[in-house]
């Protein structure tokens, strides 16, 4: 084997997989290069060609990686957990509870920086499969503690909105949120915002009622 061979060889395509959500993360899908990857990850693009087609085929690796960590993942973590009241207060408290740079699944970053190039086919569809899959999570979690389809498929769109625009203004304007121990307190505000103060359907309390 010649000393090219073993370069393409010393990467995995997860190696590359990774290293490319981490640009993504960073800088956005024009941070998903071929040639600036390469040099982060010592090497050459002949390592990369020799797992990849092109850089489309990067970044559908990096997105389905993505949807795996960021979603799959959490929601099964959170499902460990106990009664839908209990699983629900914990993932708001995860994602709303993410600062700028936060590195967890789950804090948005690549929400964030996939905005710019929604329109992009590939980021289009990855962006639409998290979207539903996460409603689909709320919406079930709001149902089991009482609220119909409908109404829970509501609850899930308003928590997940208000996710988004949190997530952008800590990332936007980080200095508007509060700062220490007031953070913690903000998280959980809204936490009780969300979600029911109890299980029942009819009296869930004014935060799920219409």
């Amino acid at each position: 084997m010649g000393m090219t061979d073993g370069k393409r060889n010393s990467l995995t395509a997860d190696d590359w997989t990774g290293a490319a959500l981490e640009a993504l993360a960073r800088g956005g899908l024009a941070a998903v290069a071929v040639e600036p990857i390469a040099k982060v990850l010592g090497t050459t693009k002949g390592s990369f060609y020799w797992h990849f087609a092109d850089r489309n085929a990067l970044i559908s690796a990096a997105l389905v990686r993505w949807e795996e960590q960021d979603t799959e993942l959490v929601i099964a973590a959170i499902d460990r957990g106990g009664d839908a009241t209990a699983r629900l207060r914990e993932l708001l408290r995860l994602v709303f509870g993410a600062v700028p740079g936060d590195s967890r699944p789950g804090a948005g970053s690549v929400e964030l920086a996939l905005q710019a190039s929604a329109a992009h086919p590939l980021v289009r569809a990855s962006l639409a499969r998290v979207t539903e899959r996460r409603l689909a999570y709320l919406t079930t979690l709001f149902t089991e503690l009482g609220l119909s389809p409908g109404r829970g498929r509501d609850r899930a769109l308003l928590a997940y909105s208000a996710f988004l625009g949190h997530a952008q203004l800590a990332h936007a304007t980080p200095e508007a949120l509060p700062q220490g121990r007031a953070f913690t307190t903000h998280v959980r505000r809204i936490v009780d915002a969300l979600v029911p103060a109890t299980g029942s359907g009819a009296g869930v309390g004014p935060a799920v009622s219409s």
